[in-house]
């Protein structure tokens, strides 16, 4: 799960660009491990899924929260032609590390930008993508309705919007401090992960205690930091898609296609801008 700022391969000038220094999130800090631990979680098993939906479709598509490129690169690899954005400087470097290695016709744009204010002009996309439970890292209403309207405005009207969910996070037991995970770090040396997870009911987060020890040798570094998701529930999040101008086309329960239920381990939902947006009501609701 990653959490978003933006980049575009086509020309584009974005005004005020945030400063690379003005905003750390606990999503820099974990940078230098999100793919380490990925890969012996996750991995890329949703690629295949969201290559096919974007070759399908056979237009542009923007990634939110894109991180360090883990779908976005071999997508573009592939020969789709990708923008990702996302609001951690550090994992976006990361991500332009791999892009210089993709020969430049095919290169992803990389946008450093805010995800509730994208920087791209109307209907510039036939595509976007939330995967692997993005949009749970918003943890207001308005930030994930803001994202849903931005990604309705950028869209070409029957465009796809792409939501992929994780579940389990609202059942997650929780646990005081553990050891989770130990292997060969992504720089040398030896990697332990110590976690604790919290939950909070009533507001139905899911907060990660995060502790990655780096040994190598003699020295030991810590990285600490916290990340919190929220849960809805599949109405929920359908009625905030129809209300953001979208027509939902397809539920689905896992990435082969099958069908969602409430104890599928992944909540897909597929989406089409409708040809017309609603206009939004004034602030003080309809007079009569």
């Amino acid at each position: 799960m990653v959490a978003g700022l933006a980049g575009d391969s086509l020309p584009m000038t974005i005004k005020n660009p945030t400063s690379p220094q003005a905003t750390r999130t606990p999503w820099d800090a974990y940078a230098p491990f999100y793919d380490w631990e990925n890969a012996r979680t996750l991995g890329r098993r949703d690629l295949p899924f969201w290559r096919d939906v974007v070759r399908r479709e056979g237009t542009a598509a923007l990634e939110l929260g894109c991180g360090t490129g883990r779908l976005i690169v071999p997508m573009a690899r592939a020969g789709l032609p990708m923008t990702g954005i996302d609001l951690a400087e550090r994992m976006l470097a990361r991500a332009r590390a791999r892009v210089r290695r993709i020969p430049r016709a095919r290169r992803p744009g990389l946008v450093r930008g805010d995800i509730r204010r994208l920087p791209f002009p109307d209907r510039r996309f036939g595509a976007v993508l939330a995967s692997y439970g993005m949009l749970q890292s918003l943890l207001r209403d308005a930030d994930l309705n803001a994202v849903l309207d931005e990604s309705a405005r950028v869209l070409r009207p029957g465009g796809l919007l792409g939501v992929d969910l994780v579940p389990d996070l609202a059942r997650w037991e929780e646990y005081g401090r553990e050891e989770r995970l130990r292997g060969p770090g992504p720089g040398g040396g030896v990697v332990t992960l110590v976690e604790a997870v919290r939950q909070d009911r009533r507001r139905r987060l899911t907060i990660f205690d995060e502790e990655f020890i780096e040994r190598r040798g003699r020295t030991v570094r810590r990285h600490r930091f916290s990340l919190t998701f929220r849960s809805l529930t599949m109405r929920d999040t359908i009625g905030r898609i129809e209300r953001a101008g979208f027509d939902v086309e397809a539920v689905l329960g896992d990435y082969r296609g099958a069908a969602w239920d409430e104890r599928a381990d992944v909540w897909i939902v597929l989406a089409r801008r409708r040809r017309a947006r609603p206009r939004p009501l004034p602030r003080g609701g309809l007079s009569i």
